[in-house]
């Protein structure tokens, strides 16, 4: 992997150019002479470009100018001064919009394209944004910070983190920033903003950090996937530079007096941690039995790759599975210490930040848990390294980048290019070895068990922390929401009616400025793309059915001559589908139509434990305990997972997964037979589930959003639907019983699940698809037939459609309406629903999509009329062909009713036509919709499945999507105002609709009111989040995750 020799395209130099040995990846950097632009290009092949537009942002305080900053970049430029011109022509572009982030060192500006036209022409108009946006108080005072007339704070950015900066994880990260850095190293800055601070923020501050940071020189251009290096360099050189030299900022690569921020200030200043620093921070929370414990680390230098990876791997040795040494000395016991463990790092100027985390830990382990932690490294360095699981875990993570180059393609670098652009040297050297991922598992294979624990007990043991406790407080809960209402009510006191009338004025003026349409000229001056310029993904596919006579689906005969060569014809549902990759995926898809009402419940522990029971192999008539079938199957199965349905679709199946390498094709086959027939319901190993089930209850309980979609499915589905009865509702009456059963009557446990198993192991109920390089399997029917037969000859069972378990509400969805008030939300979630056609071979199936795209596309209707206007964070319309339900969703809303309301206002104007409809709206929506496409095909992973969900799930041809396109083209204006006032008008109307909510208490009421006024029938519910939903349970996690980055904030 030997960087080639460098060139020169116009003004831009080539400073590295790598092309990568282990996959067909190309990456070249450039920087311009002129202006000190950098470009970055990930060349390969792929469907969609993607775009991340990076600027390294630095701040000494916690005001939260980078987060403000990146949400006003969208709000127009000096070149396109229109609120929502960018995302306009982002949709006119083959994208979905545009998007952003603010970590603690920069921001990136995203922007992901069907094809090369659409990115090209977009690419100049995103960075006119960037570097010369507009930053106009009228913006400042919407997006980011004002008073409103009831002399409340509000604002996207203040709203954002006042519903943030309370929580346990921006408490716990916001200390711990505190004690491991310098007073003066900006990483001990809130980058997203403390309210405080955003009370007094101006516009002005936001303007001169903009002047010093968004600089052409400070600026880089990162570009993933398959397009002209040449082509994007000249479109930079002639549509970038020539405004930036106008702007007089063509200064070259390094101006003088300019430092690299974080690189070249006191942040990059190193130190030392030479005592443990400890604190405990309260959280507001009335259940005090549950905290958190995290443990920070100063690591390696960024430049130290090999042991970064080799961190990296001890974090997976130690926590990924089971049996991993402490999950299963934490988590696996009968008195879990808390329910996951995870190793992270975070890269700093001049060394790695790592950190340990421990979720959910009761309350009175978290003094001691730290100490006892040092105790188990301690001890698992004396007794050493078990090396063939370290062997194991290596093959297993290296596998796992072989699959994520294929299903990302060069945009799996996009992060180590971030990183070198921040922190690498200037002449792009480090960019080969920063990439040179394989080479590390080569060297890493070669370590002894010493040298693991050497290193170990270097960053861990030896090496002093900082500890951050954080407890829950219900104290704290009740003075916090006290302090606001008096602060609050001094600020209504201060301003007094003049100054209340005066804020009001200042907000609907601001508005106002913002509704100053984008001249149509702008948005039709930028050319749609043609689809044409779209690259697909071939896939043949070829259906073994008993009993059939088809031939292959589609695609040529190549691939069903290459299965008929092999053996005869299986007496199973095998579909193959044949695309480029190097691996072979197995899914079985079980159809629980058949499983009765009582025993459908035991869904949720049959799917929880079936990687984790005792095992009987066929085979060879061996019994594996279960830790030897979590071992097996790490050493077999590259991954391997199991869920209902394909998404929100077909949640009547069981799908269980396996990707393997093209060699364990046949042992892929035998686990799948194995897990199915050959499992052991051991009753100690049902119950450890049952109870880790348990445990994950309350936390779904406390999630607005989880709990009005349960509300909706319990609502609109009868017991006999798979989802329901596995969804949250059901389980939270079925499995504490479950539990207590499982003490008193294991045995009736055990028969209940072996007569739930006999109807999954029936082949009437089973369909399999099988993924990959299909043509280079020498035996892909023989395989079967060695681990299948004898097979029964049956009649294949319907693939069961959701839209069978629908209740009599849910085949006629009208008047009703339930309103369930939620203790441990602020504000409120909401779920409207009307009936409409189904199936994807309906005539207006592909109009309906297109319809929606036009209501809730990126600054369309509802996105101006409702998330514009502060009533809610999301408002989406969502067409359901497999139950014939069309559903508006409302998320994160002060009050759900009112953005419904205004939902009902916007799509009565255009329905009666005072509201128009514009063709450029129309021609965006379509764009739209061809990126939407092209992204769900977008890997050969994704495109065979596709074709199997076509294919065999939904009835239709395998490239429906791409017919779907060549569909809507003609569409007109007048054709999507008579299908939204034949289909999406109803969704407002009591008498054809259906409302489902989940509200914060004090907000419950007034809805209610408001949806009753409106003529539904509402009944009023209540879900309590008690203590006793914490006791008595154990809980556990094989891959213990925290999804939630508290550094990060997005758009």
């Amino acid at each position: 992997m030997a960087p080639t020799q460098l060139s020169t395209i116009g003004s831009f130099d080539l400073k590295s150019k790598v092309k990568l040995n282990f996959t067909d990846v190309t990456v070249s950097k450039w920087q311009s002479r002129e202006s000190g632009l950098t470009v970055v290009h990930l060349d390969y092949d792929a469907p969609i470009v993607k775009g991340y537009f990076v600027v390294a942002t630095e701040i000494f305080n916690d005001s939260g100018v980078p987060h403000t900053l990146e949400h006003l970049i969208f709000m127009g430029s000096e070149k396109y001064p229109y609120k929502g011109v960018l995302d306009n022509l982002a949709n006119r572009a083959f994208a979905a919009g545009t998007n952003a982030w603010t970590d603690t060192d920069h921001t990136a500006y995203t922007i992901d394209t069907a094809g090369e036209q659409g990115f090209l022409q977009f690419l100049p108009i995103y960075v006119d944004h960037i570097l010369y946006p507009t930053i106009t108080d009228a913006s400042f005072v919407t997006e980011v910070h004002h008073i409103n007339p009831a002399a409340e704070d509000a604002g996207v950015v203040y709203s954002e983190m006042q519903g943030r900066e309370n929580t346990s994880g921006d408490l716990a990260s916001l200390r711990q920033q505190r004690l491991f850095y310098p007073k003066d190293s900006a990483y001990r800055s809130e980058t997203g903003g403390l309210m405080e601070a955003l009370r007094k923020l101006t516009a002005d501050e936001i303007r001169q950090y903009h002047s010093s940071y968004y600089v052409p020189h400070n600026l880089c251009l990162i570009v993933a996937g398959k397009l002209s290096t040449q082509a994007l360099l000249e479109t930079v050189q002639s549509q970038v530079e020539p405004r930036i030299i106008a702007h007089k900022q063509a200064n070259g690569p390094v101006p003088p007096g300019w430092k690299r921020p974080f690189l070249e200030t006191p942040s990059a200043t190193p130190f030392k941690i030479s005592e443990p620093r400890e604190d405990t921070v309260e959280f507001p929370e009335k259940d005090e039995s549950l905290g958190e414990l995290m443990l920070s680390f100063v690591g390696p230098s960024y430049a130290d790759y090999l042991d970064r990876k080799a961190i990296d791997i001890l974090g997976i040795y130690l926590t990924d599975t089971s049996v991993a040494p402490l999950t299963k000395e934490y988590v696996e016991i009968a008195e879990p210490l808390c329910t996951w463990i995870g190793f992270y790092e975070n890269t700093r100027a001049s060394f790695i930040e790592l950190a340990v985390y421990f979720g959910s830990v009761p309350t009175e382990q978290i003094d001691g848990l730290s100490a006892k932690f040092k105790e188990s490294l301690q001890r698992i360095i004396k007794e050493g390294v078990d090396m063939e699981r370290m062997a194991l875990v290596l093959k297993k993570d290296r596998l796992k980048v072989r699959i994520s180059l294929e299903s990302q393609g060069g945009d799996f670098f996009s992060g180590h290019v971030i990183s070198d652009f921040l922190y690498g040297s200037r002449d792009g050297k480090e960019l080969d070895p920063a990439m040179a991922e394989i080479a590390r598992y080569e060297e890493l294979g070669k370590w002894t068990s010493a040298q693991w624990a050497n290193l170990l007990e270097k960053y861990y043991v030896n090496n002093q922390a900082v500890i951050i406790k954080s407890k829950p407080s219900a104290a704290l809960s009740e003075s916090l929401e006290k302090t606001e209402k008096a602060r609050v009510a001094g600020q209504k006191e201060s301003l007094g009616p003049a100054g209340l009338e005066r804020v009001a004025k200042l907000l609907e003026d601001s508005k106002k400025e913002h509704e100053i349409p984008i001249p149509s000229e702008i948005l039709t001056s930028f050319p749609v793309p043609d689809v044409k310029s779209i690259s697909w993904i071939p896939v043949q596919s070829y259906l073994n059915e008993p009993s059939s006579t088809s031939p292959s689906l589609t695609g040529d005969r190549s691939l069903e001559e290459h299965v008929k060569r092999d053996g005869k014809d299986l007496p199973l549902f095998v579909h193959y589908l044949d695309v480029k990759s190097d691996f072979i995926t197995l899914a079985a898809y079980i159809s629980t139509a058949s499983i009765p009402e009582n025993l459908k419940p035991y869904i949720t522990l049959y799917q929880s434990s079936l990687f984790s029971l005792p095992v009987t192999q066929a085979s060879t008539g061996t019994k594996l305990t279960h830790e030897e079938v979590v071992k097996a199957l790490d050493n077999d199965i590259v991954d391997y997972g199991v869920q209902l349905g394909m998404g929100e679709y077909f949640t009547d199946l069981i799908r269980i997964g396996f990707r393997v390498e093209k060699s364990g094709y046949e042992k892929g086959i035998a686990w799948l037979r194995d897990l199915l027939h050959g499992s052991e319901f051991d009753v100690e190993r049902l119950k450890v589930t049952a109870a880790k089930i348990q445990q994950g209850l309350p936390e779904m309980k406390r999630d607005g959003n989880t709990v009005a979609n349960a509300l909706f499915g319990e609502a609109l589905w009868t017991e006999s639907s798979a989802s329901k009865v596995a969804g949250l509702m059901k389980q939270i009456e079925f499995n504490p019983a479950l539990v207590e059963k499982l003490k008193a009557e294991p045995e009736a446990v055990v028969a209940d699940l072996k007569k739930f198993r006999s109807y999954v192991t029936d082949p009437a109920n089973l369909r399999i698809a099988v993924t990959g390089s299909i043509t280079s399997l020498p035996e892909p029917r023989t395989a079967f037939s060695k681990h299948y037969e004898p097979v029964p000859s049956v009649k294949l069972a319907p693939v069961p459609w959701q839209s069978q378990s629908l209740s009599e509400l849910g085949k006629n969805p009208v008047k009703k309406g339930i309103v369930l008030s939620l203790p441990t939300i602020e504000s409120s979630y909401g779920i409207h629903v009307t009936r409409i056609f189904q199936g994807w071979d309906h005539p207006d199936a592909a109009i309906i999509k297109l319809a929606c795209e036009v209501l809730d596309g990126s600054e369309s209707f509802l996105w101006k009329y409702i998330r514009g206007s502060g009533l809610a964070y999301g408002a989406n319309l969502g067409a359901d062909l497999e139950n014939g339900l069309l559903s508006l969703t409302l998320y994160k809303c002060p009050n759900s009713y009112q953005a419904y309301a205004e939902g009902a206002k916007v799509v009565k104007g255009i329905c009666d036509g005072s509201i128009p409809i514009e063709q450029t709206t129309l021609d965006a929506a379509k764009s739209s919709l061809v990126y939407s496409v092209a992204q769900s095909m977008s890997s050969p992973g994704k495109a065979a499945s596709m074709a199997f969900v076509n294919e065999t799930l939904r009835g239709v041809e395998s490239n429906y999507g791409r017919g779907m396109l060549e569909t809507i083209q003609p569409v007109t204006v007048e054709q999507i105002r008579e299908t939204i006032t034949k289909y999406i008008l109803p969704l407002f109307n009591a008498e054809s609709s259906v409302s489902f909510v989940v509200s914060a208490p004090g907000k419950a009421d007034e809805i209610k009111e408001s949806l009753e006024k409106y003529g539904f029938s509402v009944e009023s519910r209540s879900l309590e989040v008690s203590d006793e939903d914490m006791e008595g349970s154990e809980s556990g996690s094989d891959d213990g995750s925290d999804d939630s980055d508290t550094s990060m904030h997005s758009k």
